[in-house]
This record gives structure tokens, C-alpha cells and sequence, in this order.
């Protein structure tokens, strides 16, 4: 492996995890044998004490029966003892000694260790107490370890004669338990390859989303946003992969807008500048001639304006911060434009108002949006025709309708007439708009999180309908800042 693809590779964030979690691994087993050994010696020490407690407990009801008797004689004593040392097993690597008048009077077994014979430093100890104690004495000795005892005084008529001693010397025990400790280790010392093992395995899956991440970003190019990360399971991963969807959704959606902006522009420029471009070649000196050319030319300029702010509004109602909240009485917003509505064209104008509630929006993008809809009932009907205007609340929304009683509208054509220029064929009428009235009304309908809907049969009529929330739980700021 080349130095750099070895840096890099201490680099990547799954490396840094594995080795954090070999580090943390080492030391909790570094931590967990000491502390196992020292757990496991002292259970040793605590059933060894509990064997010598019970031995001594054995030796001190045939002491008290001595006690009991007439003859408490130094013979009789010494009897005592032969009968219960003849008659008594010690356990491994326990000794029981009888110190008669500071000598070893009997032993089981009969020989004694050096740490422990009559020539021991711990044998005088022994031979100077006159109370029941137990201790340990540590020698430092490995072939030897800890020698644990416990001493009984011998006393015959208030005189000390000596003491009955049972000790344990720790070596075998503990050598059997570094034995069990040895195992331990064998035993976490695989465990933890394993885990290891598993652990690389495991960090390189849960982090496949960020790879994937990775690879899906340097896939990503202008002309290429079709690329997503799948969404595996739950948990923080799987939120950075639904948030990284969504954040290419919405880039792919604002590059969508700007390629349609931009086709959609140049297409219906196209036609106006043509248009002008072709009067002022053929233009000659006559004023009559200049002047027509120069009202069509400012006619066309005119219609690209519009148009152009038709655009650049569609475009705005993506963004965020295109709508402005206030409260609205819908009863007064259906009146007032039912009296704007009016001057439109000599029509049967009629005002249906079902509800009285209120609602969340932007008086002026919603009122714009609904003149759009009563303008466009008003060119696609004739003098006499029903126009009617109407709102009603309907499953926590509000619905405004514009319903007319013009010439309809083909079936093959409804599911396009709210695509930007869009336009009816076989109409009566030819529209001189730009076919981006019906596409500002659903862009600014969705803009409030709502939809539109079209009904409508050819010869009978149309009707419109806006559905909108009552409450907007959308950019709050913006409605604040009204308030």
C-alpha cells in the first residue's frame, strides 16, 4: 500500500471508529483481568477461611468437652487432641499443629513446611498468643503464597499450655485459580478478535450510507440529478439519507424551474421578436408605413413584458418567501371581488358566500389568482351568460369556486389547461394572453398548500374550484411580520 492510500485510509471516518473502538476494547480488557484476579483470589481466601472456621469449630467442640470433664489433666489433654487429629482429614494444603509448652506436640499432616515449622519467625508468633485469632501472613514466597491460620489457646486451670493451630498455605489454590485466570484471558482474547472483527464489519455497514453519500455526490452534474442514496432502516444514517433525498429533490426541482423558465421563455419570445424583426425589415420610408410598424412593435414589446412578469412570477412562487400571511374574512375577499368582478364584461354576475370563517393567506397573490379565474370566465362566455362566485368551508378547508355557464371546456383538454402555455383548442374565442393565467393560479394556489380543480362540459359551463387550508403551518415569520 502506497503511503498516501495509507494516510487515507487512517483518514476514513470508519478507521477512526474501529481504532476507537479497539482502543476502548484493550483497555476495558486490560481493566476486566486484574480485577477478575483479584475477584478470584479473594473468593479463594473467603472459602478457604470458611474451611478453616469450620475446622477450627470441630476441633473446639471436642476442646469444650475436655473442658467439661473432671479430669482437665495435661495427659488428658493430649488425649483429646490424638483422638480428634487421628479422626479429622484435613483439606489440601491445610495443616493442623498442636503446640504443647512451645513445641509442636502433633501435626496432620505430620510434616511441616518450613514457613510453618517449629524454625519459623510465624511458629514463635504463634506460641505467644493467648486469645482465639485469625489472621494471614503474607511471605512473598510464589511456592508458598499467603499462609492463612487460625489459633486456639490451650488452657488448663487458668494456665496457657499452648495452642491448636490450622493453617492454609494459598500457593496450590491460587496457582489453580491463575489457572482459571489463564483460561479467562484465551477466552477474551478471542472474544475480542471476534468483536473486532465483527466491529469492522458492522462500522463498514453503518456507514454505507455515507459512503454511498459520497459516491452519489460525484455522480451528481448539471445535466445528471437523477441520482438518490436508498434508505435503509432507521436512525441518524438513515435521516442523512432522506435529508440528502430531499435536499436533490429540491435542487432537481429548482433546476427543473430553471430549464422550463428558460424554454419556456425563449419559446414565446421567439414569436414576438420575430414578428418585429421581420416589420422593421420590411419597413420603408413612408410615415403611415413607420407609424403601424411602430404601434405593432411597441404592441409586441408590451406583450413580452407581460409575459416576462407572468414568468418571473411562477418562478417566485417556489421560493419561501413569496407569500406574505395576514388573517382574511373570506366573506369580505369573496364581496370585494365580486365587485372588481363586474366591470369586467357585461355578465349575469352572481355572489354565493356559504361560510363566514377566516383564513390564513395572501390577500394579494389569492385575489390576483381569483380575478385571473373570473377573467377567464369572462372572455370564454358570451353577453347573458352566468358567471357565479363562490366560497364554502369543506373538511377544515375553504373552497372558492368560479362557475360559468360558457362554452366548456373538451375532456382531453382539462388535464392541461394549468400547464404554463397552455391553451384550448377548437375555442371560440383565440386568446391573444400568454396561456400563463391558469399556471400562475395553480402556482399560487400550491404556494398555500392547496390545489386546484376543474369540472366542466362543453356547451354547459365550467367550473373552477380553489381549495385552500384555513391555517398555514408554513414560514410563520412572515405572517408576524404582518401581525
Amino acid at each position: 500500500m502506497k503511503p498516501s492510500r495509507t494516510l487515507d485510509f487512517f483518514r476514513e471516518a470508519r478507521t477512526r471508529i474501529f481504532l476507537i473502538y479497539v482502543a476502548f476494547m484493550l483497555i476495558a480488557v486490560g481493566l476486566a483481568v486484574p480485577i477478575f484476579r483479584t475477584l478470584l483470589f479473594s473468593g479463594v481466601d473467603k472459602r478457604v477461611n470458611e474451611d478453616l472456621q469450620e475446622e477450627v469449630e470441630e476441633f473446639k467442640d471436642a476442646y469444650t468437652e475436655w473442658l467439661a470433664s473432671e479430669n482437665q489433666s495435661m495427659a488428658s489433654l493430649k488425649t483429646t487432641i490424638d483422638d480428634y487429629m487421628s479422626g479429622t482429614l484435613p483439606e489440601d494444603d491445610n495443616f493442623l499443629i498442636a503446640i504443647v509448652e512451645d513445641n509442636v506436640y502433633r501435626s496432620n499432616p505430620g510434616f511441616l513446611p518450613n514457613a510453618i515449622n517449629e524454625n519459623s519467625g510465624l511458629f514463635e508468633t504463634w506460641t505467644q498468643l493467648s486469645e482465639n485469632t485469625q489472621d494471614q501472613e503474607i511471605t512473598g514466597d510464589a511456592s508458598i503464597g499467603d499462609i492463612l491460620y487460625i489459633v486456639e489457646p490451650l488452657v488448663i486451670d487458668g494456665e496457657l499450655q499452648g495452642q491448636f493451630v490450622i493453617a492454609h498455605l494459598s500457593a496450590g489454590e491460587r496457582q489453580e485459580a491463575l489457572a482459571g485466570v489463564y483460561v479467562f484471558m484465551e477466552v477474551v482474547g478471542g472474544l475480542l478478535v471476534l468483536a473486532l472483527a465483527l466491529a469492522w464489519l458492522t462500522s463498514g455497514r453503518l456507514l454505507k450510507p455515507v459512503q454511498d453519500l459520497a459516491v452519489t455526490a460525484r455522480a451528481i452534474n448539471e445535466t445528471d440529478l437523477d441520482s438518490r442514496i436508498a434508505v435503509v432502516g432507521t436512525g441518524e444514517l438513515a435521516d442523512l439519507a432522506t435529508t440528502f433525498n430531499a435536499m436533490m429533490d429540491r435542487l432537481q426541482a429548482a433546476f427543473n424551474s430553471q430549464r422550463n423558465f428558460i424554454n419556456d421563455a425563449g419559446h414565446e419570445l421567439r414569436t414576438p421578436i420575430t414578428i418585429m424583426q421581420g416589420h422593421l425589415e420590411l419597413m420603408g420610408d413612408d410615415p403611415v408605413e413607420q407609424a403601424e410598424t411602430r404601434d405593432l412593435i411597441l404592441d409586441e414589446l408590451d406583450r413580452m413584458g407581460r409575459l416576462v412578469n407572468d414568468l418571473i412570477l411562477i418562478v417566485k412562487s417556489e421560493h419561501p418567501n413569496f407569500l406574505r400571511f395576514e388573517t382574511l374574512d373570506v366573506a369580505h375577499l369573496c364581496t370585494d371581488l365580486f365587485t372588481k368582478a363586474q366591470t369586467l364584461a357585461d355578465r349575469d354576475w352572481q355572489l354565493a358566500i356559504e361560510t363566514r370563517t377566516k383564513i390564513v393567506a395572501d390577500p394579494q397573490r389569492l385575489t390576483g389568482a381569483l380575478l385571473n379565474l373570473l377573467n377567464n370566465a369572462a372572455q370564454h362566455t358570451q353577453t347573458g351568460d352566468r358567471i357565479t362566485l363562490g366560497c364554502r368551508g369543506r373538511n377544515g378547508c375553504v373552497e372558492f369556486w368560479v362557475e360559468d355557464t360558457g362554452e366548456g371546456i373538451p375532456e382531453a383538454e382539462q388535464v392541461r389547461v394549468f400547464d404554463r402555455f397552455a391553451r384550448v383548442q377548437h375555442t371560440q374565442r383565440k386568446s391573444d394572453g400568454s396561456g400563463l393565467g391558469l399556471a400562475i393560479v395553480r402556482a399560487v394556489v400550491e404556494a398555500h398548500g392547496g390545489r386546484v380543480g376543474l369540472s366542466s362540459q362543453v356547451n354547459v359551463g365550467s367550473v373552477f374550484t380553489l381549495t385552500l387550508p384555513i391555517e398555514q403551518p408554513l414560514v410563520l415569520s412572515a405572517y408576524q411580520e404582518v401581525h
